[in-house]
């Protein structure tokens, strides 16, 4: 039995991970804790908040006792949002309350890009533009080229917790690219977990999403690999191997 911990922000897509959950198998288990929120606002000083160390350490015991493995804060602007060294830091402060590994979405999504042989992609975020644009360069920062950035404009996780899958794959339209290899959806508020093989055929490539890449940063922390086609093409890929 595995078991990966989650640290949550308030309450709008996490139903993603039972969903996940029981699309992995039997023998893995995606403990979630909820973390304090403060105010819903994809605004850089509320994220900054959002994601302080106090913050998330406050739920670091229960997922202890859960029998996690491995930790991730499962959020990627309250991570993206300190910057490629601050983004560090946060997960090394992290770590060490936990005592485990430790990562976050942000650097899930700089771990996912490679595994799948993408080198370009295109970025369909929920945020406003600045917001968004934060995130391109984080990714930049990874390494990673971006060839396309669309904002949605969406200041609430709870409001992008209402959104559909047309709503999710006409944002996905808007924000490809002809060189993108791949297509990012960075919001965990946005519920994903059921419609990644839809998208991804409507789409044509390749579309990594924010909870769906938290679930495999734990289990690439936590060592393990699970062929799970309905998690779309990053739970099918074999790993790139470097020469």
């Amino acid at each position: 039995m595995t078991a990966l911990g989650f640290l949550y922000p308030g309450h709008s897509g996490e139903d993603d991970y039972p969903r996940m959950e029981q699309l992995l198998g039997s023998d893995i288990r995606l403990p979630l804790v909820h973390t304090e929120i403060g105010e819903d606002a994809h605004r850089v000083d509320a994220l900054l908040e959002m994601g302080s160390a106090a913050r998330l350490a406050a739920g670091v015991e229960e997922l202890r006792l859960s029998g996690a493995e491995a930790i991730v804060w499962a959020c990627t602007s309250g991570s993206f949002v300190y910057g490629w060294q601050g983004a560090h830091e946060q997960v090394r402060a992290l770590a060490r309350a936990a005592g485990l590994p430790a990562s976050s979405t942000s650097f899930a999504f700089a771990h996912a890009v490679p595994e799948i042989g993408a080198r370009r992609v295109a970025v369909a975020a929920t945020y406003p533009e600045d917001v968004a644009a934060l995130f391109a360069a984080f990714l930049k920062d990874a390494g990673v080229e971006v060839v396309a950035v669309r904002g949605a404009g969406v200041i609430t996780a709870v409001e992008v917790a209402t959104w559909g899958v047309e709503q999710v794959l006409a944002l996905a339209r808007e924000a490809d690219h002809p060189d993108a290899d791949a297509i990012l959806l960075p919001d965990t508020a946005l519920h994903t977990a059921s419609h990644i093989p839809a998208l991804e055929a409507a789409l044509g490539k390749p579309v990594l999403t924010a909870n769906q890449v938290t679930v495999w940063e734990g289990l690439r922390l936590a060592d393990r690999r699970v062929n799970a086609p309905e998690l779309g093409t990053l739970f099918t890929r074999e790993p790139i191997v470097q020469v």
